[in-house]
């Protein structure tokens, strides 16, 4: 007798996804040396939680170093194509003192606090977009997780990848590099070190980027969508050089926690016309300091000499995240807080203004 075949059919599954504006805990899973002086940390959610971010956004972390939680931002340095977990790659700087307790401290199992994704640097939605990658040292992160990205969807986007170290030893993911090279037909990699006493047969160029090195090496660099991300000196570099070669400040994007926003409108109904502004008390410096209405908490500190960390000055990073004992301001952030926590009364005083007197936790 015959029977009709049966199929099975799976169930769906259903997945849950970090909440940016809930979930905070973060479990190290990996811990992987890149160079004598990088590491890279993976990460996955405490509850099993899938992440949605785009390639070259970021997190920022809360960590526990010396016994105070101290937030910095860290480039995702993997493909967002493999949401069980997120990597951060690290580079230890002398007298850093995050980046040296992430080095030394931070190993698997251990659980930290995350929040995230944020940022916008990320790639067109062109699909036929032609790229010029342009990093230097740490500032990698974000490009590799746009190359990443483009080898798992095994994409055709056509991208020259010019990338900038102090010596051969120095190039973070080199060996990666190089073999994602010959799988991506449309990857163009360039390194460029800037001296090769310990490898003198590099097969490269050596030296620093410049007009000549550029207009040799992408031609056709006026049609191309400039990325650049690495230390300030670099960017600076690059834009000058991207902007004499004919790529529109619209065509150049920087990976730059130093962007400034225009500052936030006082409701004039608060405004006080005072000509001193107010005073604004940082309790655990003991200091107390005058602060105008329309100048940041963060920009009065900083003039006065008083130490709060900050990364971004305009709201993105929360690293100056601090505690509003008493008092109100006007905040205008962008990303950098979360409605939870500015409802338990932190407040970021890199884009606040004041709009009383204000006592603070630093």
């Amino acid at each position: 007798m015959d029977t009709e075949p049966v199929f099975s059919t799976m169930e769906r599954v259903q997945v849950d996804y970090w909440d940016q504006e809930t979930d905070e805990n973060l479990v190290c899973i990996d811990v992987h040396s890149e160079t004598h002086d990088v590491k890279t940390f993976t990460f996955v959610s405490l509850d099993g939680k899938f992440f949605r971010f785009r390639a070259g956004q970021y997190f920022a972390f809360d960590l526990p170093v010396n016994r105070e939680l101290t937030s910095r931002c860290y480039s995702i340095s993997s493909s967002p194509l493999r949401p069980n977990a997120i990597s951060v790659t690290v580079k230890r700087v002398p007298g850093g003192a995050v980046s040296n307790w992430m080095h030394e401290n931070l190993m698997p199992n251990t659980v930290v606090k995350g929040f995230g994704p944020l940022g916008s640097f990320t790639k067109s939605a062109n699909q036929t977009e032609k790229y010029l990658f342009l990093s230097a040292g740490s500032g990698i992160t974000p490009m590799m997780s746009m190359v990443r990205e483009l080898a798992d969807l095994s994409a055709t986007a056509e991208v020259t990848f010019v990338h900038a170290a102090r010596s051969p030893q120095d190039f973070i993911f080199r060996d990666e590099l190089a073999i994602l090279a010959t799988k991506l037909k449309s990857l163009r990699l360039i390194l460029i070190p800037e001296e090769i006493s310990n490898e003198k047969s590099w097969p490269g160029f050596v030296g620093r980027i410049s007009q000549e090195l550029l207009s040799l090496t992408v031609p056709d660099i006026s049609q191309r969508l400039v990325m650049c991300c690495g230390p300030g000196p670099f960017m600076s570099a690059a834009r000058d050089i991207t902007a004499r070669m004919g790529v529109p400040g619209s065509r150049y994007i920087e990976e730059s926690f130093q962007d400034t926003i225009p500052l936030p409108v006082i409701d004039p109904v608060q405004e006080v016309m005072a000509e001193t502004g107010y005073r604004v008390e940082f309790i655990k410096q003991t200091r107390t300091i005058d602060v105008a209405c329309d100048q940041t908490v963060l920009a009065a500190a900083k003039k006065s000499g008083i130490k709060i960390p900050s990364s971004c000055s305009n709201g993105l990073c929360g690293t100056c995240k601090s505690k509003l004992i008493s008092g109100s301001v006007s905040m205008n952030h962008n990303g950098g807080i979360r409605q939870r926590e500015i409802d338990a009364g932190m407040f970021l005083p890199c884009c606040s203004t004041p709009l009383s007197d204000l006592v603070v936790d630093r």
